[in-house]
């Protein structure tokens, strides 16, 4: 009984934040109010990813991608899935993904991450710079970020250096880069 009601509140928590916050966020994918059926289900899954509700969220991403395939449907569902430790299952829904739209940078940045969690950075590599690449992407600083990462743990400091500088290049108070880069200074340079 207490969980059920722990649910009804964080449903209706995730319900009134989705119509005040998410439309209104930076890196929205859909702006404006939802089109269609799939778009809000989106929309419910990314507000239930964002407060933890992981396992929640994936069921409506699925539901999402059920009425409509997209690949913001899939990069999130991959995601939620990356947070309960399915990496291989969120690394296959970003491939369908990109399948949709190849021009959408943020599972091709996922991959990598999930590459590099699986201790696998040397594959990581193809699919950062694939995001780097990428035409339509909110948020180019993570793939800089997350190369530099992996060359810094090579021990490639000035590459590592470049990197993270290319990532403040793209968000100027991007702390996880700022403190990396300092580090670099500090330590290696």
């Amino acid at each position: 009984m207490k969980i059920a009601r722990s649910r009804q509140w964080l449903s209706l928590f995730a319900a009134l934040w989705l119509f005040i916050a998410v439309p209104a966020r930076a890196n929205a994918q859909w702006e404006g109010p939802p089109t269609d059926l799939a778009e809000l289900l989106w929309r419910q899954g990314y507000a239930l990813h964002m407060f933890g509700a992981y396992e929640q969220a994936i069921v409506l991403f699925k539901r999402s991608i059920e009425a409509r395939p997209t690949a913001e449907g899939y990069t999130f569902l991959g995601w939620s899935l990356s947070y309960i430790g399915q990496l291989q299952e969120a690394v296959a829904a970003c491939k369908k993904a990109i399948e949709i739209d190849p021009d959408f940078g943020n599972p091709y940045n996922d991959i990598g991450v999930y590459l590099m969690e699986l201790d696998r950075p040397d594959e990581a590599i193809r699919w950062l710079e694939q995001a780097i690449q990428a035409k339509r992407y909110c948020c180019y600083q993570f793939p800089h970020f997350n190369l530099g990462r992996i060359q810094l743990k090579r021990g490639e400091f000035a590459a590592a250096k470049r990197s993270f500088e290319r990532a403040l290049k793209f968000d100027p108070d991007y702390t996880p880069a700022k403190k990396a880069l300092e580090e670099i200074e500090k330590n290696w340079l």
